[in-house]
């Protein structure tokens, strides 16, 4: 389990996108016409690279975002 901290107020980033990229997760923060970017080094995430994805998807569903699951843009 990663340990989410800074992340944006759902109140004011209803939604977040994961995108996982060659060496890092990206997460997207948007909605109510802002947005916020945050990266997460996959050497900081325990086991499969793609479970870490889904894991990382269900903690923000779980503390209150919209989630959706981008495209790899593995290389």
């Amino acid at each position: 389990m990663l340990r989410l901290i800074g992340l944006p107020r759902v109140e004011r980033f209803p939604e977040a996108t994961v995108t996982r990229e060659d060496e890092k997760l990206v997460i997207h923060f948007g909605g109510l016409g802002h947005e916020q970017v945050m990266s997460v080094p996959l050497k900081y995430v325990e086991g499969d690279e793609e479970a870490a994805e889904l894991r990382l998807l269900a903690q923000l569903q779980e503390i209150g975002y919209r989630v959706e699951r981008g495209s790899p843009q593995v290389g």
